[in-house]
Order: C-alpha cells, then sequence, then structure tokens
C-alpha cells in the first residue's frame, strides 16, 4: 500500500507522510512515491502551491535499514542507489518550480529534518522536535544538512543543532529563523493550508513569483541592482496579463 496521500485542495497539493508505525521515517519505496508526488503537483497547471505534513509525526529521518547497508559497503551500488533516492525526497520538494509549506508536528528529524528545510517556509506546532539526530546514532550529518540550516538560521544555528546536535521546539525556532510561525498542535494543518491557498488562487503568479524569490535569496544574495533586472521581465508580464485579463 502506498505511503503518501495525494490530495489538491484549492490549488493546494497536500502531500502527506502515512506510515505512522514507524513515524514517517522515509523507507527507500516511501522516499521515490513522495518525491513523485511533488512532480505530480509540479506538472499540474492548475496547482499554485504544495503543503507537505506527516499528521502527529512528521518524519523521524530514514529508516535504519537504509543507512545499515550503506555503512555495510558505502559504495556498493544499491546501497549507494538507495540513499540517493533519500535523498531525492527532500531534494525534489527544494527545487520544483512550485511554493511549498511545511507542516510540522511531533518530530522533524534528520532526514525528515532536511525535508522541512527544504521547503519555502514552515509552520509549526509549539510542541515539535526539530533536530539533526546525526550525533546520536553516531553518523555525520548528509544531505547539505549545514547548507540547510545555515540559510534558514545562520551559522550559529548550523553549529548548535548540526555540529553539537542540539534541538529545538517551535517557539524556538520561529525565534531562529526555522519556521514562520508556531500554533497549537491541532491548529497546524490549517494555518499551513490557509497560507498556501493565498499564493495558490493565482498558480501562474505562483510559479513565476517562486521563481524569483529562489534565485534572489540565495546564501549571498545577489546585488540589488541584478535583483531589478531579474525581477523585470515577470513583473512585466503580470501587468500585462492583469492589463488583458
Amino acid at each position: 500500500m502506498s505511503e503518501i496521500r495525494y490530495d489538491v485542495t484549492d490549488g493546494v497539493a497536500v502531500i502527506t507522510l502515512d506510515a505512522p508505525e514507524r513515524r514517517n521515517a522515509l523507507s527507500v519505496e516511501m522516499s521515490r512515491e513522495l518525491a513523485e508526488a511533488v512532480r505530480t503537483a509540479e506538472a499540474d497547471d492548475t496547482v499554485g502551491a504544495v503543503v507537505v505534513t506527516g499528521g502527529s509525526h512528521f518524519c523521524a529521518g530514514a529508516v535504519r535499514s537504509v543507512l545499515a547497508d550503506t555503512g555495510r559497503d558505502p559504495v556498493e551500488d544499491e546501497a549507494y542507489r538507495n540513499l540517493e533516492t533519500v535523498y531525492a525526497a527532500f531534494t525534489t520538494i527544494g527545487s520544483i518550480g512550485l511554493p511549498t509549506v511545511a507542516a510540522v508536528r511531533g518530530a522533524a528529524v534528520g532526514a525528515g529534518l532536511n525535508l522541512a528545510l527544504a521547503t519555502d517556509l514552515r509552520i509549526v506546532s509549539r510542541t515539535a522536535r526539530l533536530l539533526p539526530g546525526f550525533a546520536q546514532i553516531g553518523i555525520h550529518p548528509g544531505g547539505g544538512h549545514f547548507t540547510l540550516l545555515n540559510r534558514v538560521a545562520g551559522r550559529e544555528a548550523a553549529a548548535a543543532l548540526g555540529l553539537f546536535g542540539d534541538e529545538v521546539d517551535g517557539e524556538r525556532a520561529v525565534a531562529l529563523g526555522m519556521a514562520w510561525a508556531a500554533y497549537d498542535d491541532g491548529d497546524v494543518e490549517a494555518q499551513a493550508m490557509a497560507l498556501a491557498a493565498r499564493v495558490a488562487k493565482d498558480p501562474a503568479l505562483a510559479r513565476r513569483t517562486v521563481a524569483s524569490f529562489r534565485r534572489e535569496t540565495v546564501p549571498g544574495g545577489v546585488p540589488w541592482d541584478v535583483a531589478v533586472e531579474l525581477e523585470r521581465s515577470p513583473q512585466m508580464w503580470s501587468l500585462r496579463r492583469r492589463h488583458d485579463g
């Protein structure tokens, strides 16, 4: 049975990790299904945003068997490709041409934290737990973990979490810039949906706007004069479309 649920409501594709018995830890097959669901959303012109959620447990990282198989022989072809597939669960959502929101309840650990950080915005439960978890099981962070942490919260937070193995709750995550807002547990998905639905009302504009956002907010940003030129073409498109509409 599929461990990913996919629904579209009001132009928002909701992708739900659905393996509660292991707290949504990412298996190879689940990772593949997640990446496919994300690409399905991108290919649908009526979709203007994506929300990723895991219900009461966002994602407990990668299943231990994937890590164990890689540990036995890191360069063995199948093990290498399987770990690559797990990485694709979050690298795909970080690269599609749609605005993305993570609705995080429970714990986001390791690859699960990478998945949350790969989205454009995070809405979290006040009691959510965001932690790398790599040090606790004696392995080096993977999947570009330090880059993702530094991008959203800066070097100090990347050191505290990724290097020293600290963790934060939802309210601390907001204070650090790792999330936009924290709500009571039962309100997280609804708030994430409400936010996503705003931009999803106009899918074509959403796709052009998120492309500009991603270009201009890369680490280090771009010079202001370059940003002016980057934004000129899509803004002219939107003005002409508004005039013609």
